[in-house]
């Protein structure tokens, strides 16, 4: 079953927009802004407006950036140390809030743009890679069953490669599903994104359904990308949620992700 998932920031405007279509799921993409003492208590003001409103199953976005930079896991804590322990605070944060109101927390295993630079902080990938894989058992611990992680398209932390998804299922992970990602990480291979969804399945609890044309972050709306959706929805995990993770020419108006729903919701009926 696929779920109307929508994602809005902790704008009023936003959250009053995405509520008029009363969404199954519910995705809060947090910024730096969100976590002064006054952010954190709007944050979980808007937690209780959307349960209010709409619906309990509700994910946390970790924050993308903190001054411009990526928040990147494996930023050193000796070599960035304001960025090390921002990541750390803000997931803190949000941990403490996903427990406190039962709600969902989502941090990105890496990104893409600025990956590279911090990986070279490391003597090797291989240092990187097990440096990634510690921050994210530590935040496991801490989070248990309100935690998830995302896949990137960059060298850490991406889905589609067998042997890099056989490393990431050894350590149980809850694990969130981007589809655009995988999608352009195997170069717009369908069958290979259909492998990565079949070998995952079991672990995923969370997806972004969002189309590409498979060769460079697009984030654009189902069916407008090389994406076979008709594959694709057959290979969910029927207990996961989703949202449809859009680029929206207006991000106070959700229609390309309410229309990606749609578009899911009409295939559905084709034979």
């Amino acid at each position: 079953m696929i779920d109307l998932g929508l994602k809005a920031s902790t704008s009023a405007s936003q959250i009053k927009d995405r509520l008029q279509y009363h969404p199954d799921v519910f995705e809060f993409f947090t910024d730096e802004n969100d976590f002064t003492t006054e952010g954190l208590k709007r944050l979980a003001y808007d937690i209780e407006w959307v349960k209010s409103e709409a619906t309990d199953k509700i994910v946390l976005h970790h924050p993308m950036k903190y001054r411009g930079t990526a928040t990147e896991i494996i930023a050193p804590e000796r070599r960035c140390p304001s960025l090390y322990a921002f990541v750390e605070q803000s997931a803190l944060d949000l941990l403490q809030l996903a427990d406190d109101h039962e709600v969902q927390v989502l941090i990105h295993g890496a990104y893409a743009r600025q990956t590279q630079h911090f990986i070279e902080m490391y003597a090797s990938f291989a240092e990187a890679e097990a440096a990634a894989f510690a921050r994210l058992d530590h935040f496991q611990e801490l989070g248990g069953r309100h935690v998830m992680f995302e896949n990137s398209i960059s060298q850490l932390f991406a889905y589609g490669l067998p042997a890099d998804e056989e490393k990431i299922k050894e350590h149980h992970y809850r694990l969130a599903f981007d589809t655009s990602h995988c999608f352009i990480k195997v170069k717009g291979n369908n069958n290979a994104l259909m492998t990565s969804l079949n070998n995952l399945k079991d672990q995923i609890v969370h997806y972004h359904l969002v189309d590409s044309l498979g060769q460079k972050h697009d984030s654009l709306p189902v069916g407008q990308g090389h994406i076979n959706w008709q594959e694709v929805v057959p290979l969910l995990n029927p207990q996961a949620t989703n949202i449809f993770e859009i680029q929206l020419a207006n991000e106070d108006d959700a229609a390309e992700q309410v229309a990606s729903y749609q578009y899911l919701k009409e295939m559905g009926k084709l034979p």
